[in-house]
């Protein structure tokens, strides 16, 4: 019913002489075809599409632009007051459009709990929009509505909040009953599975799908046979396009067979109509993976070139777009060096995909309340991916992304990627209440790079303290050579994960890191100095165990002189969620240590007290 009630359309204005066979011809011939029935009443009248795509497609088309017996109809969905409450629709947005630039938008009027993009067949893009109250979105409403930017004029709807008329879950979901399964277990939970799906994701020549799937599908059915996968071969997406995606769920080895089996069947096609000597191998990974498959000065993609006898290249940055967070990597070579050259990429994207799950897991095991859904820390795409059509027109309602099998709720594995690569689920993570002490943090940036932290007039630097909620001030320069400049990052945990993560996205998108290489930023942090030999530990054996654990370099200076507040600065070097896991993983012990000071100084108190 929830479905059903999303895609339900409002006509309004409507003339008393309209029918509604009048409105089956109006919208059959705009190819529009209403599948259900027409209910119509004085003036008005609501008809059901069976997803979200077609009934944005009947917005765009029809409302404020057609007429029907000399009155302009209006079109939107049919949300009863109730409904109501924080969930928007934003259409028409620029394709070109930056996440960061949407985010800051958006955070003018409130806090953003979580934005969907909604795929469709138009040129423009759609999003849906959580905020954190009934109020903050009908500001949003209202301040939006037909806002011009980039000569396109915004649209926005209400959408049915079903959690407004939907009771909460009982506590005890939260410890793993079914309500817990249903909407997403939360990273610390013990429904993790042991091995986590990463299916391979393919680019082919639209000119090749044909011979993939093969008469009545008989050569895609046998391909799926024989290597146990589920393949999704994404035909509507992209009217027109001269590529096609391919999404394979499988086991390593039965992504690899059906990679090799794809590759053979569109060389064979090729030879039998003389249309390409050669067809290379494009895979497609999310962004946020492919510094690690590069490697270090591109270490690791020369060895796999050398390995397999290939040339392989990966697609720009700047080809990312808010339609696009994903890179194409290319290889070039025989079929059988092509697909051993698959078994490798996949490889080294899978470790870095599989990092990224346990730093989710232990950043939301550490920050109490942390909600990562709501984060959006990359302006390319780690927040969200778009969601897209199905193999064979499965519905556009769901969030796409390439982690989740079609069909299947997310849960386990893909609950957890998908606050990394795509919309979570609504409840996986559960509330805690906030915890809101200040902390404070110094991150070094590049010199060059501070103009585009700051932005024009000071904007984007402004959006961003808004966005994470956080005190951001840039230090002076230490002097007139000076290669980094520090930034002061003020507010609580969640507000330090949001805007440190804003900062290291915003320095690789604009290309102040090879993009061959990670990037890797400097960061400190105080600690009291009577903690400091326990962050370090004997020996030095817990600081070791800190870098072990999170890959960052720690650093405790050994001959420091403590400062007014009896503080001592350590240094943590290394990529986003490493120096974060670093960062929280030092507050928890110097938090361990002040408690245990704080029984120490009672137990004395007593003690003096009982003599």
């Amino acid at each position: 019913m929830r479905r059903r009630r999303m895609n339900q359309l409002y006509i309004g204005n409507l003339s008393p002489a309209a029918t509604a066979q009048d409105l089956r011809q109006l919208f059959g011939e705009r190819q529009l075809p209403l599948p259900g029935q027409v209910l119509l009443k004085s003036g008005y009248a609501f008809v059901d599409y069976p997803d979200q795509n077609w009934a944005i497609r009947a917005i765009e088309t029809l409302s404020g632009k057609v007429e029907l017996h000399g009155k302009v109809m209006e079109v939107d969905y049919s949300v009863p007051k109730k409904l109501r409450s924080r969930k928007i629709q934003i259409r028409n947005i620029p394709p070109h459009l930056q996440w960061e630039v949407l985010d800051g938008l958006l955070a003018q009027y409130g806090t953003v709990e979580n934005v969907e993009q909604v795929n469709t067949d138009t040129e423009t893009a759609v999003v849906n929009v959580t905020y954190a109250t009934k109020e903050e979105a009908k500001v949003a409403i209202e301040k939006l509505s037909d806002q011009q930017l980039e000569n396109c004029s915004f649209k926005i709807s209400y959408i049915p909040d079903e959690e407004v008329s939907s009771p909460p879950p009982p506590q005890r979901s939260r410890r793993g009953g079914h309500s817990s399964r249903e909407r997403g277990s939360s990273p610390g939970g013990s429904s993790q599975p042991k091995q986590l799906e990463f299916p391979l994701r393919m680019l082919v020549p639209t000119q090749f799908v044909g011979a993939i799937i093969g008469k009545e599908g008989l050569t895609i059915k046998n391909l799926t046979k024989q290597t146990q996968s589920k393949v999704d071969i994404h035909r509507k997406e992209n009217a027109g396009a001269a590529e096609k995606p391919i999404t394979i769920h499988a086991t390593p080895e039965g992504c690899s067979e059906a990679c090799r089996m794809i590759l053979d069947i569109m060389q064979k096609e090729a030879d039998e109509t003389k249309s390409a000597e050669e067809i290379p191998l494009k895979i497609l990974a999310h962004n946020s993976l492919v510094g690690r498959l590069i490697g270090k000065e591109g270490r690791n993609l020369k060895k796999i070139e050398q390995d397999t006898g290939t040339k392989i290249t990966i697609s720009p940055l700047q080809d990312l777009t808010i339609y696009n967070p994903e890179r194409t990597i290319t290889v070039k070579g025989s079929t059988e060096a092509c697909s051993n050259a698959e078994v490798e990429i996949m490889k080294k994207l899978r470790e870095a995909y599989e990092s990224d799950v346990v730093a989710v897991n232990q950043q939301a095991n550490l920050i109490p309340g942390l909600n990562l859904s709501a984060l959006g820390i990359f302006s390319t795409g780690l927040s969200m991916l778009p969601s897209t059509p199905g193999a064979r027109g499965a519905s556009a309602a769901t969030p796409y992304h390439p982690f989740a099998q079609s069909g299947r709720r997310r849960t386990g594995s893909s609950a957890y990627l998908s606050s990394l690569y795509g919309a979570p689920p609504a409840g996986a993570f559960p509330h805690q209440h906030p915890v809101l002490e200040q902390e404070v943090v110094n991150l070094f940036i590049p010199t060059q790079a501070v103009g585009a932290i700051i932005g024009k007039k000071g904007q984007h630097i402004k959006q961003l303290a808004r966005f994470a909620g956080a005190s951001i001030k840039i230090a002076p320069a230490e002097g007139p050579d000076a290669s980094e400049r520090m930034v002061i990052i003020t507010g609580p945990p969640e507000a330090q994960f949001k805007a440190q993560g804003r900062i290291f996205g915003k320095l690789k998108e604009e290309n102040f890191f090879n993009p061959k290489e990670e990037v890797k930023l400097e960061a400190h942090i105080k600690v009291p100095s009577f903690a400091a030999g326990r962050v370090i530990g004997k020996g030095g054996k817990t600081v070791n165990e800190l870098q072990n654990l999170t890959s960052a370099e720690v650093i405790v200076p050994r001959d420091q002189t403590p400062d007014e507040n009896e503080e001592v600065v350590v240094k943590i070097i290394g990529h986003f969620f490493a120096s974060q896991t670093a960062q929280r993983k030092i507050r928890e012990i110097v938090q361990q240590v002040k408690q245990q000071e704080h029984k120490h100084a009672q137990g004395a108190a007593a003690s003096q007290h009982s003599k």
